[in-house]
């Protein structure tokens, strides 16, 4: 997400992924503040359904950013990811940043995975997901922006436990728990300014 200023992957995830044979640490719901450069500008909600083989992940984010009182630039995001089997199935997604409308549609087919986005349609590796924060697991496979429908060239690093680094197309740490469960998240965005999720 941009917020008009570019690092449109930093916000538009929120999606996450299952390593095979390990459990699947999601609660039913987790909630975050948005900040940028300490102003508070919306918020993340995810809420989780169903068990460790057919889950429903549904992603909504609402941000209003400010000079003064004024409103300059709003977004939305929605998104419903689904599981089959206990692997990642499909990916909905709609944006809507200041009005500039954009789908994403994304379906794990035999072989590969097919995204629809704005630009059309690509064939991904069968391994490819949605860029997600809230599993760590997300950070071991091939990832693509479920914003603009396209493969993400970043670099993932985990520097301790509990702590990834993402470099590239986007600079993001995401930290966890000791139960896994996604905690915190930093961003810098193009224009230099601080991006910050703080759990509630």
């Amino acid at each position: 997400m941009s917020l008009g200023l570019g690092r449109r992957e930093l916000i538009v995830a929120g999606v996450g992924l299952l390593i095979p044979g390990t459990a699947l640490a999601a609660p039913n719901r987790l909630a975050f503040q948005v900040f940028r450069n300490g102003t508070k500008v919306g918020e993340h909600q995810m809420s989780f359904t169903g068990d460790d083989d057919n889950r429903t992940v549904v992603t909504d984010v609402d941000m209003v950013v400010k000079v003064g009182p004024v409103p300059v630039y709003k977004y939305k995001h929605n998104a419903t990811e689904r599981w089959a089997g206990g692997k990642w199935s499909s990916i909905e997604a709609n944006t809507n940043g200041n009005g500039k409308i954009q789908k994403v549609s994304a379906k794990a087919m035999p072989g590969f995975v097919q995204i629809t986005g704005p630009k059309g349609a690509i064939r991904a590796p069968a391994d490819t997901v949605p860029f997600s924060h809230w599993n760590q697991a997300s950070f071991g496979k091939p990832l693509f922006n479920q914003q603009e429908g396209k493969l993400l060239k970043v670099t993932c690093t985990k520097v301790k436990t509990g702590h990834w680094q993402v470099r590239g197309e986007a600079e993001i740490d995401d930290y966890y728990d000791a139960s896994g469960n996604w905690l915190a998240l930093q961003g810098k965005l193009e224009d230099g300014s601080k991006m910050e999720y703080r759990r509630v």
